[in-house]
């Protein structure tokens, strides 16, 4: 690794003699190199928190030092040095040219990537004076023909926005923001680590996958989190998730500023967090969390931070265990672990960095014993590692607190990520691009042609020719993976699913439990292995994270105003209808004559409901019909044994039997009214009720005008009473009761009602009424006008003759019958109109036998009375009033 002699004369060139360009500047900033035919560039993050550029334009500025040691990216650096040698080992890959590289810290900031980038592709050794160092020639014929870099992806936008004009290749090895794809704005750029669109694809299958559809997202102002977040989020929302928050990491953020994001992170609803960051902009949050002991978060992590050993020490362990996340594909490389064991400092020139890891990683003082050039090296090293303690934290003691070592302590006896290299990802990223420049390198120099093994040492080439090879470049590597570059100069998009479990020592191991692949049809992406994964805190079980609970069956989601459409309320299922399924957004109305059970979760067959011979209500109606009935036969068969008695003869004993007869089909009618519904019963019952109760009332009025005629009449045999005998009586019964039995036929020929399965009551009984539907209901109110019409005029005339001078006044009987029956029919319209199902029918019904039984009991009773228990009255001078006396 230390610096090499200048290459020969027959080394390949690229490039050709330029204008000169004058850098100003008093020293080269930090590099680890090697020379070389051809020198690739490198830039690592080696430290993750940078200084704020701080330019008063009156004074040259100052340079100040960046902070935080990063011993994963140090890795990544030693994998490019490793890659570099085994390649110049390798006599198949460019015989006879001797790869150099010169690597640099970037800081994973874009002012200090800028600064290592210029100062990166102007180098040279050649130093005129000490104020100016004069550059061979000015970037578009860099000295450096390819750059590898970088990490992050705001840093790398502004590198390769920079070199893009000028055909430098620059191969990122962990930028992954799918900004970077634009060739018109970075038309150099390609890279070894999929771009953040098919992450994000994977990210919203993992996350949909395992049934969280209310998560929030952490991420910092740079490019890589906003574009990472951006097409999460809106990806998310596509699949029908929602976002509970989204929180931004300050660059360089105050106390009060991660504690504000914690205390989002405590009070959220959302159990998890989907975070697109590095693990050193996570540093602070996560020690916050700890120290506020916050547990039960399930973390989904990019793969910008699902591997960083720097957040798996103990202190972390209750907040991180379970973290899943898309890693990219890990290998052994042979050798690796091996190079990065060996490695030593050294005081001399170059070795910077490594004498930077190493106190480090031992937490101690370097010193070398030797000569006066060592001591000057170890006391540059000092004075810079001082700069870097008091620019991170002015009140922490410089290196001279510490104990002193000199380089021979053993890496094998640390366990840190710069050694566990059991399965590398990024360092593999690396890998693959110094092979992928190597074999692009290949080709430029014709190195496969017919001379004799060896490359055209002498040919001249140009970054811009070795960016075209670069894109086309097609090769197996030693892991059988085919790498190349599609048209945008991405990968094959392959994903790792990490898991973070604890070992049995108790330690984080990151276990792969699934994978993604997003060039594999859709759905089948993503493979999991689900019984393997550890959730947070170990819980064996998949964390819930919901907004509002997912709505039971029988209810259905509604949505609260002005919040995500995760955030509902449930409401059970209105009337009629169902929900079955957990989470339903809309309930289903249930089919005609079906309808909902308790829980609303299913249809049933709605049960027919009618009045039925078997129901209490019908039986007691029955027996009260049957009564009636008998109780007409039996006053009927005592009018008959006493035919000839005065008391029968004088109210017309014909009529009398007419009235019996007609009274006791208005019993037997209101059976049509109990049973099933069919469509002979639907016909005969209104118009057997309409017609026996005009038959009825037509008898009566008839015994009314007939007793008003013959106590009004001012002799005996007057000839009003001739002229109203017994055949004018039949004829007004008949002509009272024709006009009835038309508008029955005209009703039953044009609209006849009709068996109909009445739905409507359902909500409140869950049956279904089976009952007459009339299609006209005019004709029932016809008819039942026309029988109120009939008892008005009997009601008047009965009432006007109920003083006539008689010691049997049927009027007077007649009229207290009629106040019954106007009583009961006035009610009856108010109580069916009202009643619901089938007591609408058993209202019907009551009013007829109660309007019967008043008929019976006020017309017949008394005379029965008098016929069998007072038969002394029941004489021709009984009749008189003069008797009475």
């Amino acid at each position: 690794m230390e610096g090499g002699k200048n290459a020969a004369s027959r080394s390949p060139t690229f490039g050709s003699s330029s204008p000169q360009c004058v850098k100003l500047g008093d020293s080269e900033p930090l590099a680890l190199q090697l020379d070389g035919d051809v020198v690739i560039g490198g830039l690592f993050p080696l430290h993750y928190v940078a200084p704020k550029p701080q330019h008063a334009y009156h004074s040259k500025p100052q340079q100040t030092p960046c902070s935080g040691f990063d011993l994963r990216a140090f890795r990544w650096m030693m994998t490019m040095v490793f890659t570099v040698e085994e390649i110049n080992r390798n006599s198949n890959l460019l015989p006879g040219v001797k790869l150099g590289y010169r690597i640099m810290d970037s800081c994973d900031h874009v002012h200090t990537s800028l600064k290592a980038l210029l100062s990166l592709v102007s180098h040279s050794m050649a130093v005129k004076d000490t104020q100016f160092k004069t550059l061979p020639s000015c970037p578009s014929h860099s000295p450096v023909p390819a750059v590898i870099g970088l990490a992050s992806s705001s840093p790398t936008r502004a590198v390769a926005h920079t070199i893009g004009s000028f055909g430098i290749p620059l191969v990122s090895y962990f930028a992954t923001c799918a900004c970077l794809t634009d060739k018109h704005i970075f038309p150099s750029f390609l890279r070894t680590v999929p771009s953040d669109l098919f992450q994000v694809r994977g990210l919203v299958q993992l996350v949909t996958y395992l049934g969280w559809r209310w998560v929030g997202t952490v991420g910092t102002p740079d490019d890589y989190s906003h574009y990472g977040i951006q097409a999460f989020a809106k990806q998310f929302k596509e699949q029908g998730g929602c976002l509970a928050f989204h929180l931004t990491i300050p660059i360089s953020p105050t106390v009060s500023e991660i504690q504000e994001v914690a205390d989002r992170l405590q009070s959220s609803t959302a159990q998890v967090v989907v975070v697109f960051a590095t693990e050193g902009q996570l540093l602070r949050l996560f020690t916050e969390l700890v120290q506020r002991n916050v547990t039960g978060i399930q973390w989904v992590a990019s793969e910008a931070w699902v591997t960083a050993h720097l957040l798996t020490s103990p202190g972390f362990h209750l907040l991180l265990e379970g973290t899943l996340g898309f890693s990219f594909p890990g290998v052994r490389i042979p050798g690796l672990k091996e190079f990065l064991l060996n490695i030593r400092p050294s005081p001399k020139p170059g070795m910077e960095f490594v004498q930077m890891f190493w106190e480090e990683l031992f937490g101690c003082r370097l010193e070398f014993g030797g000569d006066r050039s060592s001591e000057n090296t170890t006391n540059i090293l000092d004075n810079f590692m001082q700069l870097v303690h008091h620019s991170s934290n002015p009140e922490s003691q410089t290196n001279s607190g510490k104990p002193v070592c000199n380089g021979s302590e053993d890496l094998r006896h640390i366990d840190s990520s710069y050694t566990g290299v059991s399965q590398v990802r990024i360092s593999y990223n690396v890998y693959k691009a110094v092979y992928a420049i190597a074999h692009a390198l290949h080709h430029v120099l014709a190195c496969n042609s017919k001379t004799e093994g060896k490359c055209e040492n002498n040919k001249s080439f140009s970054s811009k020719q070795l960016l075209d090879h670069l894109r086309i470049v097609n090769f197996s590597n030693q892991f059988e993976e085919k790498i190349y570059f599609d048209s945008s100069g991405e990968p094959v998009p392959l994903y790792d699913v990490i898991n973070w479990q604890k070992d049995s020592k108790g330690e984080i191991r990151f276990v792969k439990v699934g994978s993604y692949d997003g060039s594999a049809p859709s759905g089948q992406q993503l493979q999991m292995d689900q019984s393997n994964i550890v959730w947070t805190g170990g819980q064996p079980q998949v964390p819930v994270s919901q907004c509002s609970a997912p709505c039971r069956p029988g209810s259905r989601q509604a949505r609260r105003a002005g919040e995500p459409h995760c955030c509902f309320d449930c409401l059970p299922c209105a009337d009629g209808e169902i929900s079955n399924q957990t989470g339903s957004t809309e309930c289903i109305k249930c089919p005609e004559y079906y309808w909902p059970d308790k829980d609303k979760v299913k249809c049933v067959a709605g049960v027919e409901e009618f009045l039925s011979f078997y129901d209490t209500m019908g039986i007691i109606l029955v027996t009260l019909t049957l009564l009636g009935v008998i109780l007409t036969a039996i006053i009927t068969t005592v009018f008959h044994r006493f035919r000839s008695t005065p008391i029968v003869r004088a109210n017309n004993s014909e009529i009398s039997f007419l009235l019996l007869l007609s009274l006791k089909l208005c019993f037997l009618c209101s059976l049509a009214f109990i049973g099933q519904p069919s469509v002979w019963t639907c016909t005969l019952r209104q118009v057997a009720f309409g017609i026996s109760f005009v038959l009825c009332l037509s008898c009566l009025l008839v015994k009314t005008i007939v007793v008003i005629l013959a106590f009004r009449a001012k002799v005996p045999g007057s000839r009003a009473l001739k002229l109203f005998g017994p055949p004018q009586q039949r004829a007004l019964i008949v002509c009272t009761t024709a006009p009835q039995v038309c508008l029955c036929a005209g009703w039953l020929l044009g609209a006849p009602p009709f068996p109909f399965r009445n739905p409507t009551y359902q909500p409140s009984t869950g049956k279904i009424v089976v009952e007459c539907k009339e299609p006209w209901p005019p004709g029932f109110y016809l008819v039942l006008g026309y029988i109120g019409l009939l008892a008005f005029l009997c009601l008047l005339l009965a009432f006007l003759g109920r003083k006539l001078p008689d010691t049997f006044n049927e009027a007077k009987l007649i009229t207290f019958s009629m106040l019954i029956f106007w009583a009961v029919w006035i009610s009856f319209i108010p109580a069916y109109v009202s009643s619901p199902g089938k007591f609408t029918v058993a209202v019907e019904i009551f009013a007829i036998l109660a309007s019967s039984f008043g008929l019976l009991l006020c017309i017949f009773l008394p005379k029965c009375y008098i016929i069998l228990l007072l038969p002394e009255k029941n004489i021709k001078k009984g009749m008189t009033r003069k008797y009475i006396k």
